[in-house]
């Protein structure tokens, strides 16, 4: 560049000043032209100007050229373009098994005797195993409620029974203000109520819809209290909801859908006329099953006697429990019960382009020997060669946010490019 200027200023003036340029104008004639100073020589002069700026300029673009091209060879840290390489706000719905380890089928059912006498008149939890092994855990609860109280002794205390309270809790948690009993379209206005409630954890944010199924083993016989003499038929029901159908209501509760009789596989039984058995709040994991229907359909015989400890949530449990005895049909697998949790994932996804010149060299210490720093493969001299394994996300400060492993090392050469897409979740 001082190459230039020298040039520049090492030109010859050109141009001159005209003979007549002294003569006073008053003694010009009136159509004497004034002569042009220098306009040939000023023409010369500009052509010069630009061939020398057009030099100039291309030597500016080449030496940005090979320096940019030493920074990628020797790069760290690559910025992002916002605007084409991160595209942010992308949902999508996730689903999974809701039981433990991401089951989608429950077969084995356990309940614990750690439960006292007086929390097992309210509720019964239900485990995956044995409470005292490795990674036994609640996958869901059951319980009994009556409005006027029935079924469960209020042991002295005026309006206090278990299943009045648990009616209570459910009708203020999933109805309307200013209703009083739960409705299905089974039996409409009913009330008694047994209730499946899915531990909070298991259902990440809701129970999917189209994808529980709840068998249930009819009753033969069973006691008043019903807290183990039950006997049990041998006909499996198997219950769904009918969002196949529906795209259910919307209330203060969320989405509510009927839970009818049918399976996954088969869809709603008779679905020009489904038989009801109750409500499916997916929203808040809980199912509603409708005691009426159950007593007219399954002989659940549930105890509505006032002041009489009942149980009923039991005769639930040994219904439950007691499919995973038959033989499903359809799958040749037994009866389980059959549910799948629904998280809808925000995603932001960053497109890391690596060029063929960039990340070619590694700063590891086992890519160079000896005090100079030469590279200890001879084959990477003149031919360098590295392998991407992990890609760091960093802040303008340069702190590490985020790393992505790849599932293998990414073979990165001068004859070689990359797009890696990293994905974070939240």
């Amino acid at each position: 560049m001082n190459n230039l200027i020298k040039q520049l200023k090492q030109q010859p003036r050109q141009g001159g000043v005209p003979s007549n340029l002294n003569t006073p104008i008053n003694n010009r004639a009136a159509d004497q032209p004034v002569a042009p100073i220098g306009t040939a020589a000023a023409a010369g002069l500009s052509t010069q100007i630009t061939q020398l700026a057009q030099q100039l300029a291309n030597e500016m673009v080449a030496q940005q050229q090979q320096a940019q091209l030493m920074s990628r060879n020797g790069r760290t840290y690559t910025k992002f373009d916002m605007l084409n390489d991160v595209i942010s706000n992308q949902t999508e719905v996730v689903t999974g098994g809701l039981w433990s380890d991401n089951v989608a089928s429950l077969t084995t059912y356990f309940t614990a005797s750690s439960q006292t006498t007086s929390q097992r008149r309210y509720y019964v939890d239900v485990l995956q195993d044995t409470p005292t092994a490795d990674g036994a855990a609640v996958q869901y609860s059951l319980a009994f409620g009556h409005a006027l109280g029935s079924g469960s002794d209020s042991q002295g205390q005026l309006n206090d029974s278990p299943s009045r309270a648990i009616y209570s809790q459910y009708k203020q948690l999933l109805l309307t203000p200013g209703d009083s009993r739960f409705t299905t379209a089974g039996s409409g206005s009913t009330d008694y109520i047994y209730v499946v409630n899915f531990k909070r954890n298991r259902l990440r944010e809701r129970l999917d819809p189209g994808n529980f199924e709840l068998p249930l083993v009819s009753v033969n016989t069973r006691a008043v209290n019903a807290t183990g003499s039950v006997t049990l038929g041998s006909t499996v029901f198997t219950l769904i909801d009918d969002s196949v159908l529906s795209t259910g209501s919307v209330g203060q509760s969320g989405r509510v859908y009927n839970i009818v009789s049918g399976s996954i596989n088969g869809g709603v039984y008779n679905s020009t006329a489904p038989v009801y058995y109750g409500l499916a709040y997916p929203d808040y994991g809980t199912l509603i099953l409708d005691g009426k229907m159950l007593d007219q359909q399954l002989a659940f015989k549930t105890n509505v006697s006032s002041s009489s400890e009942g149980n009923n949530h039991f005769v639930l449990h040994h219904s439950i429990s007691a499919s995973a005895g038959y033989t499903n049909p359809v799958t040749s697998d037994p009866y389980g019960f059959m549910a799948r949790n629904s998280e809808k994932v925000t995603s932001t996804h960053y497109f890391v382009r690596v060029k063929n010149a960039e990340y070619n060299f590694s700063n590891n210490p086992s890519y160079t020997t000896g005090s100079v720093g030469l590279i200890a493969q001879s084959t990477f001299i003149g031919d360098p060669k590295t392998y991407i394994t992990t890609v760091g996300l960093y802040n303008d400060r340069q702190e590490l946010l985020a790393v992505a492993k790849l599932s293998k090392p990414l073979l990165k050469s001068f004859s070689r490019e990359a797009l890696i897409r990293v994905k974070l979740d939240f």
